[in-house]
């Protein structure tokens, strides 16, 4: 009987180790498959923000578990404000919505910008940028402004779109700490339209301009010098204007490089994408995961060597990393810095 026991007990396991293995269920998959993906953009279709969502959301759902389709959608107002309030208080939890909005915006509440409904930015849940960035101050020739110097006495007109947005942000900051007169003109739903209203000669310029953008775009009026590009408004060159002074060398006290610091420190995070605070950690791992792995997809680098966008990536943890340090600032600074650019 004993001996019995043991020949079926070994048939039983030779039976299992012979059997197919059973696949795992995968939960993120299992969620994911057959959905459709909100990627809302927080500015109108043209500009910056939209175009690299756009070649992001053409690529990224093939490497999502399940393979769901990603829908991008257009959500301006209050230079991407709009958004991040929607996306912080009302949009879905669950990982079907994330989005990208100005990379300022998270440091609103911190200087304290009255639009913003989230109270630190730090809750959001990051996924990645495609670049990192370069701002500059352009302007048109016909403006008259040949250089940044000419700025401490003549005046130049621009155009902005929304407080939390690099184009009012870094002209406030210029004007506060170098002196400069910039005058602000705001109201423009988008970087596109700032740059239809430097066509039509209703402004004279633009600053908190994204240098990828122009490279896409304008490089013909750079070359041609009908678009005189003035400052680099960053922590470090670009590798394409090594003419062109930047900002931190024009500072001249500690206290000033602190500020442009601080104000200047999402720079990094070029285009960011975002989901709203609470995404189950499996699913926003999933995310990034699927954002880092387009970054090297041959198809989407292909499309964007084509159109001419830079693709300096950086991840979800790195952007983390850079709101939850600028939240940890002295506060003594903080509201220096804040008064220096309302």
């Amino acid at each position: 009987m004993n001996q019995l026991w043991k020949a079926r007990a070994c048939l039983t396991v030779l039976i299992g180790l012979a059997a197919p293995p059973v696949a795992m269920a995968d939960p993120v998959e299992d969620f994911y498959r057959g959905k459709s993906l909100d990627l809302m953009v927080g500015f109108s279709p043209g500009g910056g923000y939209d175009v690299y969502a756009r070649m992001v959301g053409r690529h990224i759902g093939k490497h999502i578990p399940g393979n769901p389709t990603v829908v991008v959608k257009n959500m301006e107002g209050a230079g991407s404000t709009r958004l991040a309030n929607w996306l912080y208080a009302v949009a879905p939890k669950d990982g079907t919505v994330f989005g990208s909005f100005a990379r300022g915006v998270p440091l609103d509440p911190l200087f304290g910008n009255p639009g913003p409904q989230f109270k630190d930015a730090s809750s959001f849940s990051y996924i990645g940028s495609a670049n990192d960035e370069v701002s500059v101050c352009g302007a048109n020739k016909s403006s008259g402004i040949n250089g940044f110097s000419e700025l401490a006495t003549k005046e130049l007109v621009v155009g902005g779109f929304g407080a939390g947005t690099e184009s009012e942000q870094h002209v406030k900051l210029l004007n506060a700490v170098l002196n400069t007169k910039i005058k602000l003109v705001k109201g423009y739903p988008g970087g596109n339209d700032v740059n239809l209203a430097m066509d039509r000669t209703e402004v004279q310029g633009r600053c908190g301009w994204s240098w990828t953008g122009i490279r896409a775009q304008y490089m013909d009026r750079v070359k041609d010098g009908s678009l005189v590009i003035l400052v680099q408004n960053s922590l470090a060159k670009h590798p394409d204007l090594p003419d062109v002074p930047l900002i931190m060398d024009l500072a001249k006290t500690d206290d000033q490089k602190k500020m442009l610091r601080l104000v200047l420190g999402p720079q990094k995070m070029g285009r960011p994408l975002m989901g709203p605070p609470g995404i189950p950690r499996e699913r926003l791992d999933a995310l990034r995961k699927a954002f880092d792995e387009t970054m090297k997809d041959p198809d989407f680098l292909k499309e964007a060597d084509k159109a001419q966008l830079e693709i300096s990536p950086i991840t979800g943890d790195e952007m983390e990393k850079i709101i939850a340090d600028a939240y940890r600032t002295p506060p003594d600074l903080v509201r220096r810095t804040a008064e220096a650019i309302k």
